[in-house]
């Protein structure tokens, strides 16, 4: 009997159908069925007042245990919501020329497989969902943590200069405690989901960087304050592109000395698995035509020099004439104004046949 996924897999993999999905209504990935509206974007740094959260809460269907976590934490349910906004946006963006562009077209079918793209969900949802905790922290709009416990910061200092650390030992901590990490079964599949969503996170910790700053008459050094600070989430997920481009297939194989089964790939370069790679176990459909696991690549735009060729999967492509208005001529008057006209350009647009 084929044994069930960890819970955690199953929730992520949930928030990575939601970033599929390209209408303004989509589905929130703890759920995957109630319409809820993407905000165009970042929540407010104030969390909802009165039963505004408990509402919020009730929308998603959750179990009794992160209902409990929800109500508690006021900020919750925007962060979540937040961190699905997040992934949305990156996941279009590091696949903008590519293939598969994110996209599924309302089908679940590929979060069903073991493919690179279904990684990468996993990885950019896992990581979108820390980010977005420990920055909730920082900002101030989850009411159970503050600013990073960094030695020599006091939380009220930190506010008074406005250096307060993102929390992401707290984010990571919590994360494990709302999504109810177990021990990963024995099920092959279920090991991959696990280890690439532990990629992302780790992804979101190798951006965490230390910043100071300054006190003192004139701008000395007097006294410095140093805190915890994330790179941009677009950072992150550049890593985690780079990490789908070199990602490994793996297999199963059984440990000799303690019995267990664990994943392995193909050395490379004398090296083994490494805990940053992104791991799949079947190969990628083209993604050129219409199937079960994306629109195709009809329709397309492309670059002509670039992307049209391998874009288009040797379909060739069609060309057409657009007018684009933009400003030219602009001249600085006196003083701080500036005047342009506007010009009209003709441009040639390049899109894939669709046979």
């Amino acid at each position: 009997m084929r044994s069930r996924l960890p819970r955690t897999a199953c929730l992520l993999r949930l928030v990575a159908l939601c970033i599929l999905l390209s209408n303004t209504a989509a589905y929130f990935g703890l759920t995957g069925r109630e319409p809820l509206v993407f905000l165009p974007g970042p929540f407010s740094n104030e969390p909802p007042t009165g039963k505004a959260h408990l509402k919020q809460c009730e929308q998603m269907t959750l179990t009794r245990r992160q209902k409990r976590l929800c109500r508690r934490e006021p900020g919750l349910a925007e962060t979540l919501r937040e961190s699905v906004r997040l992934s949305l946006l990156e996941c279009r963006y590091q696949f903008r020329n590519e293939r598969w562009n994110c996209s599924l077209d309302g089908r679940g079918s590929l979060l069903k497989r073991a493919f690179k793209e279904t990684a990468f969900l996993l990885a950019v949802s896992s990581a979108a969902l820390t980010h977005a905790l420990a920055k909730a922290c920082s900002s101030g709009r989850m009411e159970r943590c503050t600013c990073d416990d960094s030695p020599g910061i006091q939380h009220r200092e930190a506010w008074q200069w406005g250096v307060c650390g993102d929390n992401l030992k707290y984010s990571t901590k919590f994360l494990k405690k709302f999504l109810g990490q177990k021990k990963v079964s024995k099920d092959l599949r279920a090991k991959i989901d696990a280890y690439n969503i532990n990629v992302g996170i780790r992804a979101v910790k190798s951006g965490l960087k230390t910043t100071c700053k300054c006190h003192g008459v004139s701008g000395s050094c007097a006294v410095r304050t140093c805190w915890k600070q994330l790179s941009p989430f677009h950072d992150t997920g550049r890593l985690l592109k780079y990490r789908y481009d070199t990602a490994v297939r793996v297999l199963s194989v059984t440990n000799e000395a303690t019995g267990e089964t664990e994943l392995a790939g193909p050395r490379r370069h004398g090296q083994s698995l490494r805990t940053t790679d992104l791991v799949f176990l079947e190969d990628s459909p083209s993604f050129c035509r219409p199937s079960r696991y994306s629109p195709g690549t009809g329709g397309r735009s492309c670059a002509k020099d670039t992307s049209c060729q391998s874009l288009c999967c040797g379909r060739g492509y069609n060309t057409a004439m657009r007018l684009t208005s933009l400003s030219c001529h602009c001249q600085v008057r006196w003083c701080c104004h500036v005047e342009c006209q506007t010009c009209v350009r003709e441009e040639e647009v390049y899109t894939c046949k669709n046979a």
